[in-house]
């Protein structure tokens, strides 16, 4: 009687909590004006919460994102939020999603859906009512749990007592799932390390392994989008010590061929890298002084920006460096000429790659970090009106001097020393 009492007691308890975090999260993001609108609509119009958000309140997660399931078509929901005053646009119509904004905060609303077709990379899908359907389209049990707006659970395939007990299962077969989107190898990599308590299934990780050469399939920005958030999640300090993880890593990404530089990061390392961008982190897993940087530029077609940045930092590490590198006047000139990113990228690799903290690593990042690269005193006008240079050959010519001069002074240069570089 007494363990009844305490059973009851205990999900009692668990009720409350959860509750509370709905509620919370109800005052915090004013989801409810879309939940109020939504419900508002007819009498059987739902909404609920679904999959990351509901998974991350139940594990006491921080929630960055929410998303929203709806039994209603995408055009039905873009009249219920235009009726009701609230800001939205059509981010994946096609799946039947519609992003909603409320004073800033973004929550994506998607219709109930089935799946009509597949081919591993897109899937056609029907809009549906039925919520039993919707969950069992969804790729894992702990992503397939709803919640009202107070809370109150749906889920028709135990995600709950999985994500609990640690428990990564895929809802039905794992072989249909993986092949219906081949990036769910990846997803199941980011849940396995976030979330297991169990050794991996060994039936899963067969499939997964003869379902690899689908992930050619997928486009480069979307398995980088994917790498991205396991990067950015607590489990990824677990990579290198899960032998089936990493190793399958290493097999979707042949150029991450650092990527073992985690495993032994110094203290400062470890408490920045979340603060540090993505494509930072990319640098360091791919430059190691050789062609391997071009090879992944070339296969996952990074922006110019990202471009510049990665074959910056490629060029300086992959020469011959020595103290004077690290020395102020040099970062100085690195500030001028490449722009205070590089020159905090290149400051955050070196502290990256060395075991023990370079104090005088750091206290240059905090000197630099808010400081704007100097600006060249003098124009071509300024050379054609006080001194008569013509436009042509010599100007070019003439500032570049004085322009080299000015950086080899420390960034200063008097009029007597301009004046001489004129008429030599």
């Amino acid at each position: 009687m007494i363990t009844l009492l305490n059973k009851i007691f205990s999900q009692s308890k668990n009720f409350n909590s959860l509750n509370l975090a709905f509620q919370k999260l109800r005052k915090e993001t004013e989801v409810n004006k879309i939940f109020k609108a939504i419900e508002e609509f007819s009498k059987t119009s739902e909404i609920r919460y679904v999959g990351g958000c509901v998974r991350k309140i139940i594990n006491n997660e921080i929630v960055d994102d929410i998303d929203l399931a709806v039994n209603l078509n995408p055009d039905e929901v873009s009249e219920i939020l235009k009726k009701n005053n609230i800001k939205f646009y059509k981010t994946g119509i096609d799946y039947g999603t519609i992003t909603a904004l409320i004073n800033n905060k973004k929550f994506e609303v998607t219709s109930l859906r089935k799946d009509i077709s597949t081919d591993g990379r897109h899937a056609k899908v029907e809009f549906s009512n039925d919520w039993h359907e919707d969950a069992s389209r969804r790729d894992f049990t702990i992503n397939s749990i709803y919640a009202d707006i107070d809370g109150n659970l749906f889920d028709p395939f135990n995600g709950k007592k999985d994500l609990k007990n640690g428990e990564i299962k895929f809802i039905g077969s794992e072989d249909k799932r993986i092949k219906e989107d081949y990036l769910r190898i990846l997803r199941y990599i980011r849940f396995f390390l976030n979330y297991s308590k169990q050794k991996h299934n060994p039936n899963i990780t067969k499939i997964i392994k003869q379902n690899l050469d689908g992930l050619n399939k997928i486009s480069s920005d979307r398995l980088l989008e994917e790498f991205k958030k396991l990067v950015y999640s607590h489990g990824f300090s677990k990579l290198t010590k899960d032998i089936f993880c990493y190793e399958t890593i290493k097999l979707i990404f042949p150029q991450f061929r650092n990527i073992n530089i985690f495993e032994k990061l110094n203290n400062f390392a470890k408490e920045n890298i979340n603060n540090l961008d993505f494509i930072f982190l990319i640098s360091l897993l791919i430059i190691d002084g050789t062609d391997n940087v071009n090879y992944f530029i070339y296969k996952f077609n990074l922006s110019k920006k990202n471009e510049k940045r990665i074959l910056f930092l490629n060029n300086f590490f992959s020469s011959k460096n020595n103290r004077k590198a690290f020395s102020k006047k040099n970062l100085d000139k690195v500030l001028y000429f490449n722009g205070k990113q590089s020159l905090l990228d290149l400051l955050y690799f070196q502290i990256f790659r060395l075991k023990k903290i370079d104090k005088k690593l750091i206290k240059m990042i905090e000197f630099y970090k808010d400081k704007e690269p100097p600006l060249f005193p003098l124009r071509a006008i300024t050379l054609m009106t006080e001194y008569n240079i013509p436009e042509g050959k010599k100007l070019g010519t003439k500032l570049k001097e004085i322009e080299e001069k000015w950086v080899k002074n420390n960034f200063n240069i008097s009029k007597l020393e301009v004046q001489k570089i004129i008429k030599n």
